[in-house]
């Protein structure tokens, strides 16, 4: 199942179409990845977004 809101990770305003209406760039999912309890790369993606902010 597809989820219906998107965010624009340009001008970070909400939206339920693929392109932003406001500055034309493609749209993401704002909602996070399901969890699991048996997720080997947890800990690589967390690491990951921690390295992100932090450059």
């Amino acid at each position: 199942m597809e989820k219906l809101l998107r965010k624009c990770p340009n001008c970070s305003i909400y939206t339920l179409k693929k392109q932003c209406p406001k500055c034309g760039s493609e749209t993401i999912s704002p909602h996070p990845a399901k969890f699991s309890p048996d997720d080997r790369y947890a800990r690589y993606r967390v690491r990951d977004r921690y390295l992100e902010k932090n450059e």
